[in-house]
């Protein structure tokens, strides 16, 4: 099993680093918690003072209309920073379906719209001056707030990149079904920490998922075995059943992934996984490690989410600081779907 790890990692960095012929170098931290170079908090103060009120008035704009798009918005910058690092590469579109958009970790990905609402709205403010990378941190983080989460400062400064590869998102995006030494091997190449990972685990508090993420290893064939994974809460599991069909591989039937309080950025996320009754199989592995588990246990009996917030400004400021472009590195886009082939 060691064996079958190692080379899975091993291929998984190779194919991934394919993918890099021709990739600028990027702005990165040397360790998680250490700043970026170009990268500050009230980036815009003079260029654009008034950037983080417009992003948040768009935002509330959304989430009023469908608040599933708060949840969807912050999953968009994980989908953006994990692949190519922060620089809005997600946004860019391939005629020819290669880019990162076309990739399978992105079925079901939404926000492309909403981001390119806000962007109009800031360059109606101040022309050419605001990245579209920037702009997806930013909602990230309004998406938080709006769901009574906290409102933590983010660093701006960065630039968007020009090239979008569908094998990156394939190779760089940990799956659902991960175990614990994949997710901390997915995570540790992208200079994070076994921390960053429980704590950013906790944004699955809010929203929903497709049965199609979930329901063949959870439910119907748990390692090939043709039943349910024997650590999922057996309650939990029939009703996830009534929701889900066996078989149907591209079912686009949603459920919640925080049944307790999926609109709000809580606890319970921490609760469930300590419960046995999280959604993915992902989010059990979490207890599958000393460190992780601990914090999970810790979350789970907590009476204030003060220490997990305070956890998750710092984890979401470690993830934006993943491989971006500063300086005169990638460029400043009047529209973010811009075509690459």
């Amino acid at each position: 099993m060691a064996l079958r790890r190692l080379v899975v990692v091993v291929v998984v960095a190779a194919v991934a680093a394919s993918c890099r012929q021709g990739l600028a170098f990027p702005a990165m931290s040397a360790l998680p918690g250490l700043p970026v170079a170009g990268l500050a908090v009230g980036f815009y103060n003079a260029t654009c003072p008034q950037v983080e009120e417009l992003v948040l008035a768009e935002m509330r704009d959304i989430v009023q209309r469908d608040w599933t798009l708060g949840p969807a918005l912050l999953r968009f910058m994980f989908h953006d920073c994990l692949v190519r690092g922060c620089d809005a590469s997600i946004m860019l579109i391939s005629r020819n379906r290669t880019g990162e958009q076309d990739a399978a970790p992105s079925y079901g990905l939404r926000g492309y719209d909403e981001i390119e609402q806000i962007k109009a709205k800031v360059e109606e403010e101040c022309p050419m001056t605001v990245s579209c990378a920037d702009i997806i941190a930013m909602a990230a983080r309004d998406a938080v707030y709006l769901s009574q989460g906290p409102r933590y400062p983010v660093e701006t400064g960065r630039r968007d990149g020009k090239v979008s590869v569908m094998c990156d998102a394939n190779n760089d995006l940990p799956p659902p079904f991960s175990n614990i030494v994949d997710l901390k091997t997915y995570f540790s190449v992208k200079g994070l920490g076994w921390k960053d990972l429980v704590v950013l685990s906790g944004s699955h508090t809010i929203g929903r998922a497709q049965c199609s993420t979930f329901a063949a290893d959870r439910l119907y064939n748990f390692s090939g075995s043709g039943g349910q994974d024997p650590s999922l809460n057996k309650t939990y599991a029939a009703s996830l059943r009534e929701a889900c069909e066996a078989g149907l591989q591209n079912d686009n039937t949603t459920v919640y992934m925080d049944t307790s309080s999926p609109s709000t950025f809580d606890l319970g996320y921490y609760r469930d996984v300590y419960s046995n009754t999280s959604l993915f199989l992902s989010d059990q592995a979490l207890m599958h490690d000393r460190w992780t588990s601990a914090y999970v246990e810790r979350m789970a009996a907590a009476a204030s989410p003060d220490e997990f917030f305070s956890d998750y400004a710092v984890a979401m400021t470690n993830m934006g600081r993943i491989e971006v472009l500063t300086g005169d590195n990638g460029e400043i886009r009047k529209t973010c779907g811009a075509h690459v082939d």
